[in-house]
């Protein structure tokens, strides 16, 4: 098995992570330093440690799904001491770890896993997995601005992949609108409506693929059924 996908199914980080872990010389087998891709590990004979502590393959896999709270980091640390996801899931023993982010000031559908696979799977570009979001921006958007939306936006340097945009309401001071992408570039959504001069008042994801939150308060948080989890797999 390669090392960084046994790191992963240890629940310590996503595969991706845990590449960027032995880089860094942070990975040991067998007590030595490893910083080579590629290596394979033994499951059954080999140590594996990160930052000096031996992690093992972990047997029972948690899958959570949290209404995220505005004001909360999805980091597992953070140096300026802000509250995180992790705090909310108390009562979850295992070591969990968020599935891709959420910015700080945006709430909504987050999945917490120590599933390494099926976190590259949900968050590998290639997977196209759709993301939807209800988000109050300023201003009133037009239907011309909405097919730029739609058609791919400049957010320096860089052109968004084509995106779905919803009018939901508006007034004369904003406009609620539901978005639908399949990126992750870092605060995607607020560049692109910046882009158009509609700075985000607020912004809820609501849902990933077919898996949304349904009536769960902010702040709580559920296992996903095992028909969810599933359905993660198959994507």
């Amino acid at each position: 098995m390669r090392l960084q996908k046994y790191i992963a199914l240890a629940g310590v980080s996503s595969r991706r992570k845990a590449e960027e872990l032995i880089r860094t010389g942070k990975v040991k087998v067998n007590g030595k330093i490893v910083t080579e891709m590629g290596i394979k590990v033994d499951p059954e004979a080999d140590k594996v440690s990160v930052m000096n502590k031996e992690i093992h393959i972990l047997a029972d896999k948690k899958y959570i799904l949290l209404n995220k709270p505005v004001g909360y980091v999805t980091t597992l640390s953070d140096e300026f001491d802000r509250p995180k996801v992790i705090d909310l899931l108390k009562e979850v023993k295992e070591r969990v770890y968020p599935v891709g982010r959420l910015d700080y000031n945006t709430s909504g559908l987050l999945l917490l896993t120590n599933d390494g696979d099926l976190t590259h799977k949900i968050t590998h570009p290639s997977s196209h997995i759709y993301k939807t979001y209800v988000c109050k921006i300023k201003g009133r958007i037009t239907k011309k601005e909405m097919e730029t939306f739609r058609s791919g936006v400049d957010i320096g340097g860089y052109v968004t992949a084509p995106a779905k945009i919803e009018l939901l309401k508006e007034n004369n001071d904003n406009s609620l609108v539901k978005v639908t992408i399949y990126e992750g570039k870092n605060r995607q959504i607020r560049r692109m409506m910046e882009a158009l001069d509609h700075p985000v008042i607020t912004l809820k994801r609501i849902s990933i693929g077919k898996i949304d939150m349904d009536n769960l308060q902010i702040g709580k948080w559920r296992h996903l059924t095992n028909k969810e989890v599933e359905y993660l797999r198959s994507l």
